[in-house]
């Protein structure tokens, strides 16, 4: 059984900067990519950026262009989310995901962790 954990969330002032983790356990796990989503209250999940086997890396809006920076250590099965320039609306739950495939199916996600930024 493969578990992905989320940690590195919490309460930051707008313009702050956190760096979320996501730890890969379980079973030999090597997943072809792994993603981090965000979720709102009220609103959809939104697909933030993806790593791939290759550390070919694509992000998703405007929104974090710029500000949000996906990597990983393979040897630690860890993949990261460095966001700086936090703003209010960077507010939500965030997700890391593994694919196992070169599609945009996840076939395993993390329990979220959550970020707020206060203005």
């Amino acid at each position: 059984q493969v578990q992905l954990v989320e940690s590195g969330g919490g309460l930051v002032q707008a313009g702050g900067s956190l760096r979320l983790s996501c730890a890969a356990s379980g079973r030999t796990f090597s997943p072809y990519a792994m993603g981090w989503f965000r979720q709102a209250p009220g609103k959809e999940r939104e697909f933030i950026s993806r790593i791939n086997w290759y550390g070919v890396t694509t992000y998703g809006g405007d929104s974090v262009q710029g500000r949000f920076t996906i990597s990983r250590d393979t040897a630690k099965n860890t993949v990261y989310l460095r966001m700086n320039s936090l703003k209010p609306e960077d507010t939500a739950v965030y997700y890391c995901a593994a694919s196992l495939t070169n599609t945009d199916h996840y076939d395993y996600w993390g329990q979220g962790t959550q970020v707020t930024v206060s203005s």
